[in-house]
């Protein structure tokens, strides 16, 4: 599904268009750039990646404004509020975007109604890691070690319908366990309570998680892609472990306020598209572990319509409640 999008955005990158009116003079100040999570988390460090090139394309500094809360839905409804003027822009991960609504009786804003796509910047598999002091050195001990300690583990994410909340929620219907969830601002402080033992275990981006994997603080298990990673082949999928079928990627993607013109979101797709895809950035992406994108605006909504689709059924299938 995310590959047949991917291939739509890099077939429909859009012509240039002049920008009428008021437009003409944008932008004439800087742009502010917000992330919903805190800095040092995986879409800071990314939206980092892209902010100075677009900086130089637009003559503008853009500045990345991180407002971290409620599992990205604070800063996400931010930029829902913001004045659609190309002074504001969302840099976020698909939770707030896709599954908060689903999960959420008082988000307070609507994605599909309220933000305008941009691009989807990168992808990346979701490892799940555990605490080494478990005893647990493969996916099989680690169910076997939870139905043992039947609710009694933790586990860490990013948010309510983070997809790291939502890949564990999953897993946990499959394998017939049960765990906590305790959520938190970012990856880094998922981390940071797995090495505290405050929490056992998590689903992560691998460019916060595989320092700490490397250092052996962490224990790596599985991805979360339907085949082995590029990035991670060392890694067996849930796939090959008898989850059949299993798959939940993490995507990052830019957004703006609803009603800002369209040719300053045509502007700011086609300057990204262009960032994301060049040798450099493109490498520097690579290096957290994501795979670059860079989708038309177009792209970007369809995927996020079909990611609601899918995660609305999973979590039927799971059980889990909104807050």
């Amino acid at each position: 599904m995310l590959r047949r999008h991917l291939l739509q955005g890099g077939a429909a990158a859009a012509t240039a268009l002049a920008l009428p009116g008021f437009a003409q003079a944008w932008p004439a100040r800087p742009i502010r750039l917000v992330v919903p999570f805190p800095p040092g988390s995986s879409p800071d460090l990314i939206a980092r990646l892209v902010a100075e090139p677009l900086a130089a394309a637009l003559g503008q500094p853009v500045v990345v404004d991180n407002k971290p809360g409620a599992g990205g839905n604070l800063g996400t409804g931010l930029v829902a509020e913001a004045e659609p003027d190309g002074y504001t822009f969302l840099f976020t991960i698909q939770g707030p975007l896709v599954t908060a609504p689903l999960l959420s009786r008082s988000l307070g804003y609507d994605p599909a109604r309220e933000l305008a796509p941009i691009t989807l910047v990168a992808t990346s598999p979701n490892l799940l890691v555990v605490d080494p002091k478990l005893g647990a050195d493969t996916l099989a001990d680690f169910v076997r070690v939870a139905r043992q300690r039947k609710g009694e583990l933790n586990y860490g994410s990013v948010g309510n319908g983070s997809a790291a909340h939502l890949a564990m929620e999953l897993f946990k219907s499959r394998a017939g366990i049960e765990l906590v969830h305790v959520p938190y601002q970012g990856f880094p402080q998922v981390v940071n309570a797995i090495l505290a033992g405050q929490v056992q275990a998590g689903f992560m981006v691998p460019g916060i998680a595989m320092g700490q994997v490397r250092a052996g603080r962490l224990r790596g298990l599985a991805v979360s892609t339907l085949g082995r990673s590029g990035a991670l082949p060392e890694f067996p999928t849930l796939v090959e472990q008898g989850y059949d079928g299993f798959e939940a990627i993490s995507w990052q993607a830019v957004l703006a306020p609803a009603k800002t013109p369209a040719a300053i979101v045509e502007r700011v797709s086609r300057e990204l598209i262009r960032i994301i895809k060049s040798d450099e950035v493109r490498a520097k992406i690579i290096a957290q572990y994501f795979s670059a994108a860079g989708t038309a605006p177009a792209a970007l909504a369809g995927l996020m319509a079909s990611e609601r689709e899918r995660w609305a059924r999973v979590i039927k299938a799971a059980g889990v409640q909104p807050e």
